[in-house]
Order: structure tokens, then C-alpha cells, then sequence
């Protein structure tokens, strides 16, 4: 069934795309699925653009722009719509992180969410408000069905050494995620580096973030205050969060060494029993 959902236009740049591409669309007296049919994708898909549900491609977009006649005006809405955040309404970071292919994360003081053991979420969920704590704490638990599917997407993840040793939940906690990290040690598609204490000033002094890459969809820069999250496409923005990334890789200890790191934290600051 076609997506009809109404946009207005003047809510974001990814908005006034979608409604653009269904107003040229229209003028050319196409249906979603005869416009789909022209550039080789379904309706469905057509109509994800139109609803901002979906980011195209610089090089889908020229398709668009060519069937459609537009001399180039998709394409330019496109290149400053990236320029701009994402609005989250258009799409739950859990779900664009369901669909990633590949999402490379990096935290100083706390293990992300994806690889975090119900104990601990509910600790760390659970520092200011414990209304709704349960449901919040199964949405985050949620998320990481992703991770046990047939085909899970690349994670790379960056810990400071500091997340190894805030005391989370207390020692049976700590001691119960530190071996939940460890359990992915020979992971195929789950790789884990700790950020040591000795590698000094490092690239990820301003925070944590983390990259979303898709296969059919612009890369995602994500990154959180302490009131919203902020989801970019911006090309640049997207890039120097890759290179901040890539810097954080080097600096860090190799997978094998990182998780020798875990296993000794684990025994000399969690090993005895409460």
C-alpha cells in the first residue's frame, strides 16, 4: 500500500526533500510503484522517501532527479538536507541501529548499551529517576537482538579503561559485565579495544559517539548530550567523527591484549565475591 503520510514540508530539510520528490512525482503523473519501477527499487521504497523514513543516496537521488526531470533540484535539497541533524522523529535510533550494517561506538566511562548486562543497564538507568525503570531497561535489553541474528552487522566498540573500573552496580555487577565482555572475545562480527590509561590525550575528549553505515543509505554520525541525542548525515560531520574513530583504534590496545586487559581487571578489582 502506498505511504501517503503528510509532511510538512517546513519541519526539516529532510521533510521538504520528501515532500519535493512527491510533489515532482505527482507532476509527472507517476505512482509510487511506476516511479519505483524507473530506477529499480519497489514502491514501498519511494514512499520511505517521500515520509523522510529513509535517507537516499547522492547517486539514488541523481536517478531520481533524471527520471523526474528535475535538472538537479533533488540532489541539491539532498546535499543541504545532510547538512543538517536528522530528526529523530522521522526514525528511533534503535531502529536505524537495527539496520546498520556496521555501527562503531565509543564510550570513556561506561560499556555501551548493546553489551550490557541487564544488571548493570538497570544501574546505570536507574541513577536519577526510577519511574518507568523496567520498561525502560526491556527497550534498552531490546536492542540487542541484533547482535544474535543470522547475520548481526560489524560492531566496533572503544572503551576508556576508566569503564573497566567505575564501580557500576557494585563488585558482583561489575564482575558479571567485565565477563559478559569477555564472552565476546572470539566473536566474528563483535570486536572490543580499551582505550588505556597510559595512551594520554586522545581523540575522544569531547565525548562519546558512535557511526551508523548502512548499505543503500548515507553513513550517521550519532552523538548525546545529557537531553537529546544528535543524529547527523553531514558529510563532514560524518567524516571527522571517522577520522576521530580511526585515531581512537590506533591509540587503543589491540583486541587480544584488551581483552586480556578485562580479564585482569576483573580478578584484581572484582574478583572476590560479596
Amino acid at each position: 500500500m502506498p505511504n501517503i503520510r503528510k509532511l510538512d514540508p517546513t519541519t526539516s530539510p529532510m521533510h521538504h526533500l520528501g515532500a519535493e520528490l512527491r510533489r515532482y512525482r505527482e507532476a509527472a503523473g507517476l505512482t509510487q510503484d511506476q516511479l519505483g519501477g524507473k530506477v529499480f527499487c519497489t514502491g514501498s521504497l519511494i514512499g520511505q522517501y517521500e515520509t523522510a523514513k529513509k535517507i537516499p543516496t547522492s547517486r539514488f537521488t541523481m536517478q531520481l532527479d533524471d527520471v523526474l526531470n528535475t535538472d538537479g533540484s533533488l540532489l541539491r535539497l539532498l546535499k543541504m538536507a545532510l547538512c543538517f541533524g536528522v530528526p529523530l522523529e522521522f526514525k528511533d535510533h534503535s531502529e536505524l541501529e537495527a539496520e546498520a550494517t556496521q555501527k562503531f561506538v565509543f564510550e570513556m566511562t561506561v560499556v555501551n548499551g548493546l553489551l550490557q548486562t541487564p544488571d548493570y543497564a538497570r544501574a546505570v538507568l536507574g541513577v536519577l529517576h526510577k519511574d518507568e525503570l523496567e520498561s525502560r531497561l526491556e527497550q534498552r535489553l531490546s536492542r540487542q537482538h541484533i547482535l544474535h541474528r543470522e547475520r548481526p552487522p560489524l560492531l566496533w566498540a572503544v572503551f576508556g579503561e576508566g569503564a573497566l573500573c567505575q564501580g557500576i552496580g557494585g563488585r558482583d555487577v561489575m564482575r558479571a559485565q567485565l565477563a559478559h565482555l569477555l564472552g565476546f572475545r572470539d566473536h566474528p562480527r563483535v570486536h572490543i579495544q580499551i582505550l588505556p590509561f597510559t595512551a594520554g590525550a586522545h581523540a575522544g575528549f569531547q565525548g562519546a559517539f558512535s557511526l551508523l553505515r548502512f548499505k543503500n543509505s548515507p553513513d550517521l554520525a550519532y552523538d548525546e548530550t545529557y537531553r537529546a541525542g544528535h543524529m547527523s548525515a553531514d558529510p563532514e560531520y560524518v567524516a571527522d567523527l571517522s577520522l576521530r574513530y580511526a585515531h581512537l583504534q590506533a591509540a587503543a590496545m589491540s583486541v587480544q591484549d584488551s581483552a586480556d586487559l578485562i580479564a585482569h581487571v576483573m580478578e584484581e578489582r572484582y574478583g572476590t565475591q560479596s
